[in-house]
C-alpha cells in the first residue's frame, strides 16, 4: 500500500474514531496500516446512507453498488482508500463474501429502521459488525484462524451494540433508527413513540439494562478468544474492548438515560485505562483476567450467571 493510501485511511480513523484510533496505533505496523485502509473503507460506504441528507434513496443504493464494484475489483476505484482497500483484499485474503455482506448491511440501513427482535438485528449484524471482525482476523493472520473467528464475530457484535446503546438519541433524532429490539421493548411497555420523544422512563430503563448484557456477554465471548491472536495484536485488541466496554459504566452512571445525553468520556480517562490496562497486562498477560479487572463488564454486579442470562434474556 501506497503511504498516501494509508495516511487517508488514518486521517478518516482520526476524526471518526478516535477510540479505535488509541487501540490501532498500538497494533504493529504490519497490522496498523491496513487497519487504517479497513476503517477508511467501512466509513466510506457507513457514510453513503449515515450522512445522506436529501439524498434519494435509490441514489443510495447506486452508491453502495458502486462502492461494491470497486471493492471487488470489478471496477477501477475512484478514492485512494478504495484503491487500497482493492490491494489490501488480494494481498491478505479478504473473502469476498465479507465484502458483499458488509455491503448488504449498509444497504439495508436505506430502507430499514426497525428490528422486531434480537434474530433479525443478530443479521444485519452478519454484515455490519462480525464481518468488519473477519477482515480484522484476516489482516492479523492468527496461526489457527478458525479459533480465533468465532470470537471475533462475538466482539464485532459487542462493540456494535455498544455503538447502538450509546447512540439511542443520535439514530432517533438524525436518522429515525431504533436499534433496539422490538421484543425487548414490548416486553418493558417501551413504544417507537415514546423514543421519538425521546421520553425517559423505568421501562426504557430496564430495555437498556436488558440489552447492555446481552453486549456484555458478547464481550465475555470476545475476549475469551484474544488468546489465539498474534501476540503483538492481543493488547491493542484488549485496549479496544476495554475502552469500548467503558461506555457501558457510563451510561449506567446516568442511570440508563442516554436520551437527554450521549454517554462519552474524555482522553484523560482514556489514557488511565491505557494505563490500567497494561499495568494489568504485564501482571498477567492474559486478557480474560485483564477484562475483568478493568472493564466494568468484568464486575461481579453486572456479569450474572450464565443460567440467570438465559432465564431472563432473549438467547442469541
Amino acid at each position: 500500500m501506497k503511504d498516501t493510501h494509508v495516511e487517508a485511511g488514518k486521517a478518516i480513523q482520526q476524526q471518526t474514531g478516535k477510540t479505535f484510533h488509541l487501540a490501532t496505533r498500538l497494533l504493529p505496523e504490519r497490522v496498523r496500516h491496513p487497519t487504517y485502509v479497513l476503517y477508511g473503507f467501512f466509513r466510506i460506504c457507513d457514510e453513503v446512507v449515515d450522512d445522506a441528507v436529501d439524498v434519494p434513496p435509490e441514489e443510495q443504493a447506486k452508491r453502495l453498488e458502486s462502492l461494491r464494484n470497486q471493492a471487488l475489483g470489478s471496477k477501477p476505484p475512484d478514492d485512494p482508500v478504495l484503491e487500497a482497500f482493492n490491494d489490501l483484499r488480494e494481498s491478505h485474503g479478504i473473502a469476498d463474501e465479507e465484502v458483499a455482506v458488509f455491503i448488504d448491511a449498509m444497504a439495508a440501513d436505506i430502507e430499514k429502521s426497525r428490528y422486531e427482535n434480537y434474530e433479525e438485528l443478530e443479521e444485519y449484524m452478519r454484515g455490519s459488525a462480525a464481518a468488519v471482525g473477519q477482515m480484522m482476523t484476516s489482516v492479523m493472520n492468527p496461526t489457527n484462524p478458525d479459533r480465533a473467528r468465532p470470537h471475533a464475530t462475538a466482539l464485532g457484535e459487542a462493540f456494535q451494540l455498544t455503538n447502538f446503546l450509546r447512540d439511542v438519541r443520535e439514530d432517533i433524532e438524525d436518522r429515525d433508527r431504533i436499534y433496539l429490539p422490538r421484543t425487548t421493548r414490548e416486553r418493558h411497555g417501551v413504544t417507537d413513540e415514546q423514543i421519538g420523544r425521546l421520553e425517559f422512563t423505568d421501562g426504557f430503563a430496564a430495555v437498556m439494562h436488558d440489552e447492555l448484557r446481552r453486549a456484555e456477554a458478547l464481550y465475555r465471548e470476545g475476549v475469551a478468544g484474544i488468546q489465539y491472536l498474534p501476540e503483538d495484536c492481543q493488547f491493542a485488541v484488549l485496549l479496544a474492548a476495554v475502552l469500548y466496554a467503558e461506555y457501558h459504566r457510563v451510561i449506567r452512571a446516568q442511570g440508563y438515560d442516554v436520551l437527554s445525553r450521549e454517554p462519552s468520556f474524555g482522553t484523560t480517562r482514556k489514557l488511565v485505562l491505557l494505563a490500567k490496562t497494561r499495568w494489568h497486562w504485564r501482571k498477567t498477560g492474559d486478557p480474560e483476567t485483564v477484562f475483568r479487572a478493568v472493564s466494568p463488564v468484568g464486575t461481579p454486579e453486572h456479569r450474572g450467571s450464565d443460567v440467570e442470562r438465559r432465564d431472563t434474556l432473549p438467547t442469541r
